[in-house]
């Protein structure tokens, strides 16, 4: 066989990019477990501080894997240990790092083994987890064929006093059998999953059950994202930014059950330090995921990643298109930033014009050289406006509402103008498949605007959005959201079995906590 029919193969059995509508991971074609056969290589990246006896364990469940040895590379990355991480004695392709402490590491410790690692796919995998045999291949099956999927696995948590790594090496069945006989914290995960019916639903907050203990994903898609934000220097948190990043980039997240693997400790060690963490984070997170549940309504203030990115086509007059980005500017949506992209006929004096009025307002792009797309890509919605439209205050909002759990609506005004509200992620996909937005999810086109406030009567059902996009937070908050999810007999099935389960989950949690023995779940 010829060389350039090599590479021709390869081509054709190179993953590429999800087509499915919305996040319908049922709809891909990937090979069975019994048929899948391994061709890519995978870098397991393993972040470490001082905790050698659990890093053997994690090792020798690594030895065990059924995916073959020649196709991955372990990379363990020490976060500044004293002592320094030694090589491990193992018969796997180890390599180890070390990197300066400097706070909580994790997410600094994940990027610079991403980078170290020599293979087209990244498996995260804490040092305290143990996988199970099956662990690697579940992953890596899906990124054989799809080039920007999240790959979520599952794990539980349990105490493994007296098994020692020899133990994990030459056990007879599962590490689930293994561990029959102990107590062990179930995956917090499942929750989500019966509330998103395993993330096929519509929903715009999958990435919440993301977690970067154990998480699959193609290197140039993670690089593509920006990999971890370094920022994070304290427990906790730095995994459900990145998987806001990854959905809202458009990725395909694809709970991956037979990726399994036991954590090393069950919830109650370090709990009150653990919340208070999460606590802390909280407010990090406001700035950097723009969802309602994480961002509580605070008019005026600039996030640093806004709701919507609003894009002015402007072939008008520049007195024309100030005065839609002043109306834009003065809306009660304020999480905004504003893309003026000039016509390339438009003189030089409107330029400078606008320039100067505009220019130094931190939320305004006058004539900017980047896409929305690249300029903001974990900005959820992108809305597109001619310059010469009469906005009206809460039109934003009013286009928001409209949407619903669509795509895209588009207003085709009968004037060659065109005004759009589209989902980022949707997008993104787009882009990489080659396709168009509609065929990742619902789209409408209509004739005219929702219509002006003064048309309305009574209390307008767009309200609520305006003062926090459509959400209302805390625990009846939610409940609310996912009520207006339901649309069919198994989706009220769904959601009343969730509820129920929510509600157990809380008297029970409410006595373990009384008892000691147990806290929140990872989420």
């Amino acid at each position: 066989m010829s060389e350039a029919t090599s590479d021709s193969q390869a081509q054709v059995h190179a993953p590429r990019p999800t087509t499915v509508r919305y996040n319908d991971w049922r709809q891909v074609e990937v090979p069975s477990a019994d048929a899948f056969e391994p061709t890519l290589g995978v870098s397991v990246i393993v972040p470490y501080f001082e905790a050698p006896e659990k890093l053997a364990l994690t090792l020798a469940g690594l030895e065990g894997q059924t995916y073959p040895r020649e196709l991955f590379e372990i990379v363990v990355v020490d976060d500044g240990s004293e002592p320094p991480l030694q090589q491990p004695t193992s018969p796997l392709n180890v390599k180890v790092l070390h990197q300066e402490k400097r706070g909580f590491g994790l997410a600094r410790a994940r990027n610079n083994g991403a980078r170290a690692g020599d293979h087209d796919i990244l498996v995260f995998l804490d040092g305290d987890m143990i996988a199970e045999t099956g662990w690697l291949a579940a992953h890596a099956r899906w990124h054989h064929v799809v080039s920007d999927a999240l790959t979520l696995g599952f794990y539980a948590r349990v105490s493994p006093d007296d098994v020692d790594a020899s133990t994990v090496r030459n056990r007879a069945g599962t590490l689930k059998e293994l561990f029959a006989d102990r107590e062990f914290d179930p995956p917090w995960t499942e929750r989500h999953m019966l509330r998103t019916d395993d993330f096929t639903s519509k929903h715009d907050d999958l990435f919440r059950a993301v977690s970067g203990g154990n998480l699959g994903i193609g290197k140039a898609f993670f690089e593509s994202l920006g990999g971890f934000d370094e920022s994070f220097d304290r427990y906790g948190s730095e995994d459900t930014e990145f998987g806001y990043r990854g959905q809202t980039c458009g990725g395909l997240l694809i709970p991956v059950r037979d990726a399994f693997a036991w954590h090393q400790g069950r919830w109650i060690d370090a709990r009150e330090g653990k919340r208070r963490s999460n606590a802390i984070q909280s407010a990090k997170l406001s700035n950097l995921i723009a969802h309602p549940d994480f961002r509580p309504p605070s008019p005026g203030q600039i996030h640093a990643v806004p709701h919507y990115v609003v894009t002015i086509h402007a072939d008008q007059t520049a007195a024309q298109v100030l005065e839609l980005a002043e109306d834009i500017l003065a809306d009660p949506i304020h999480d905004l930033v504003i893309r003026i992209e000039l016509a390339a006929a438009m003189d030089e004096d409107e330029r400078s014009r606008l320039l100067d009025h505009l220019g130094a307002d931190p939320r305004v792009r006058v004539d900017p050289t980047d896409c929305a797309l690249k300029e903001f890509p974990a900005t959820p919605f992108q809305v597109d406006i001619p310059g010469c439209i009469a906005y009206w205050t809460g039109l934003i909002a009013d286009l928001r509402a409209a949407l619903g759990t669509a795509v895209q609506s588009r207003y085709e005004l009968g004037d060659g103008h065109t005004v759009s509200i589209t989902r980022t992620w949707a997008r993104h996909r787009a882009r990489r498949a080659g396709k168009p937005v509609g065929s990742f999810g619902d789209t409408m086109v209509r004739e005219q605007l929702p219509p002006r406030p003064d048309a309305r009567r009574g209390d307008s059902p767009h309200n609520a959005v305006r003062t926090n996009q459509g959400h209302t937070t805390g625990t009846a908050g939610r409940i609310l959201a996912e009520a207006r999810l339901v649309h069919d007999i198994a989706s009220a099935r769904r959601f009343l079995k969730w509820l129920c389960q929510g509600l157990i989950w809380w008297i029970a949690r409410g006595r373990k906590v009384r008892r000691g023995t147990q806290g929140d779940p990872d989420e």
